[in-house]
């Protein structure tokens, strides 16, 4: 089951410039442990899926995950092997803007060493780089 909005004012986005740091959004809301991004990236329904099947599994059951982030942004692609023009391609996939600074994933529960491991294992599977973040620190 994909990540997507149930329902949006408009079916086609533009593209938008993905610059600069995320403060909302960028500390510890809910659990003790988080993964914070590093970089500026768009991150896909499947990837945000990918790596939310491996947290749980690592996890094993055990502790409590919240995903802080939404794909509600829609691409659009054109079928292959079609000439240009003719408009706009219809939506493909759904995809979060992710700015740096923004935590994606956080976790409580668990001890320290697990929730790392953890954090580390679903980070493998984000095309960009992510920092592991604790609420003891302020960052």
């Amino acid at each position: 089951m994909a990540l997507m909005p149930k329902r949006v004012k408009f079916r086609k986005t533009q593209k938008g410039k993905n610059r600069g740091a995320s403060f909302r959004g960028s500390t510890l809301s809910f659990g003790g442990f988080g993964l914070k991004a590093l970089e500026n990236h768009l991150l896909t329904d499947r990837q945000i899926e990918a790596a939310r099947v491996t947290l749980m599994r690592h996890l094993k059951g055990g502790g409590k995950v919240w995903i802080r982030v939404f794909p509600d942004k829609p691409i659009t692609k054109k079928p292959a092997e079609t000439r240009m023009g003719k408009g706009k391609g219809l939506p493909d996939h759904w995809v979060a803007v992710i700015k740096r600074g923004k935590v994606l994933f956080e976790m409580d529960g668990v001890p320290i060493d697990l929730a790392k491991e953890s954090m580390r294992v679903a980070a493998h599977k984000i095309p960009f780089r992510t920092r592991f973040i604790t609420r003891a620190e302020k960052a």
